[in-house]
C-alpha cells in the first residue's frame, strides 16, 4: 500500500467535515439541491444528492460513467424533473418558478448547438435574444473574453471543436448569468485553450461574484480551477470538499518515494527497522516517514549497501482522492 492510500482516509474525513455551508451561513446559494432523487426502473440515477453552490465560487461535479452526475445536472437546469427533491436557483424553485429560476443560467450541456452557415456573431446574437437587456458592447466583449474576435464572422462549419467550445462558452457567459453550469467545458481545447478558460472562469467566479459549476475528466484541471469539488458514485454524494482543505491534508502526507539498486533488499531493511514500506513503481521503494526521519532512513540503506539515485515526496492529487472514493476508474460521466 503506498503512502498517501495508507492515510487517504483522513482526506475524505476532512472533506466530509468542511462542505462550505458553515462559512458561507449568511450567503444565499446560487444554486441549493435538496435530496434529489431520480428513478429510471430499478436504477437510481440519483439517490437523495444534496449540496448548494455559492456566489464567488467555482465547484467540481465529479463521478465514474454512470454515476448520476448528468442527471443531476439536467434536474439543475429543467431538462428533467426529479421523482423527490427540490432545486432552487437564487431563491427560485426549478419546478414552480422555472423562467425566473433559468433567466439567471447559463450553460453548456453536452454539445453546443449551433447554426453551422451562419457566422460565430450571428449565433452569439441570436442566443442572447433569450435574454433581457443583452448590448452590443456585452456582445463584443464575450466574443473578446473568448479569444476569437479575429474570426468572429466565419461560419460555424470552418470552426475546429475547440473553437465551438468556445463560441458555446460565449453563448452560455453572454448575459451574465449568476449561476454558470458547464459540462466538460475544455473538450476539443488545446493547452493554451485550457489555460484561457481557467482564467475566464476564475475572473467571472472571483472577481463577478458569479457561481460556476464545472464538470470534467481532467482531474489535474480541476484541481487547479476549483474551489470545491463534489464526487458523486452510483447516485449518492460521497463527499463535498473544500480544495483548500485537502491541499492542506496532501501537503501533510508523510511519505517519500525512495529509487533504489535493490528495491527487495531496501524493503526489507526498512520493515526490519519498523519503517513502514511498500514497493512502488518498478524501482522505488515507498516508506511512510516524516520529513526529519527521511535523512536517517536513507542513511541506513546506504549503510546496508543500497545505492539511491532519487528520493522525492509523495504528493497526492485530487486523483489519487477520486479513485479511493469511487474505487475505479478516472473515466467521468
Amino acid at each position: 500500500m503506498s503512502a498517501w492510500k495508507a492515510s487517504g482516509s483522513l482526506y475524505i474525513n476532512a472533506c466530509m467535515n468542511h462542505e462550505g455551508d458553515k462559512m458561507k451561513e449568511n450567503v444565499t446559494p446560487a444554486l441549493s439541491i435538496k435530496n434529489i432523487t431520480k428513478i429510471y426502473g430499478k436504477k437510481r440515477a440519483a439517490d437523495a444528492v444534496s449540496f448548494d453552490i455559492y456566489p464567488g465560487e467555482i465547484f467540481g461535479f465529479l463521478g465514474p460513467n454512470g454515476a448520476g452526475k448528468t442527471t443531476v445536472i439536467k434536474s439543475i437546469l429543467g431538462f428533467i424533473f426529479p421523482d423527490e427533491g427540490e432545486v432552487m436557483i437564487n431563491g427560485y424553485d426549478v419546478k414552480k418558478d422555472y423562467e425566473k429560476a433559468m433567466a439567471s443560467v447559463g450553460g453548456i450541456v453536452e454539445n453546443p448547438e449551433m447554426y453551422q452557415n451562419l457566422s460565430a456573431r450571428t449565433n452569439i446574437e441570436m442566443y442572447a435574444r433569450l435574454h433581457d437587456g443583452v448590448t452590443k458592447e456585452m456582445i463584443d466583449n464575450v466574443i473578446n473574453e473568448v479569444g476569437l474576435s479575429a474570426r468572429a464572422k466565419e461560419p460555424i462549419r470552418k470552426y475546429s471543436l475547440g473553437m465551438k467550445q468556445r463560441i458555446g462558452l460565449a453563448q452560455a457567459m453572454v448575459h451574465r448569468p449568476k449561476l454558470l453550469i458547464l459540462d466538460e467545458p475544455t473538450n476539443g481545447l488545446d493547452p493554451s485553450g485550457i489555460h484561457q478558460l481557467r482564467d475566464i472562469l476564475k475572473k467571472y467566479a472571483h472577481e463577478e461574484g458569479a457561481a460556476v459549476m464545472v464538470s470534467s475528466h481532467i482531474l489535474t484541471e480541476m484541481q487547479l480551477l476549483c474551489d470545491r469539488v463534489g464526487i458523486i458514485d452510483n447516485g449518492k454524494l460521497i463527499t463535498v470538499c473544500s480544495l483548500e482543505e485537502l491541499n492542506k491534508q496532501m501537503d501533510s502526507t508523510s511519505g517519500y518515494s525512495i529509487k533504489v539498486s535493490d528495491a527487495e533488499k531496501a524493503q526489507k531493511i526498512l520493515s526490519d527497522n519498523k519503517i513502514p514500506v511498500s514497493k512502488g513503481e518498478e524501482g522505488y521503494v515507498e516508506a511512510e516517514v516524516e520529513e526529519d526521519e527521511i535523512a536517517s532512513a536513507v542513511r541506513m540503506l546506504v549503510t546496508a549497501g543500497v545505492d539511491i539515485f532519487e528520493v522525492r515526496k509523495i504528493q497526492s492529487t485530487l486523483e489519487d482522492v477520486f479513485l479511493q472514493v469511487t474505487g475505479g476508474g478516472i473515466d467521468i460521466a
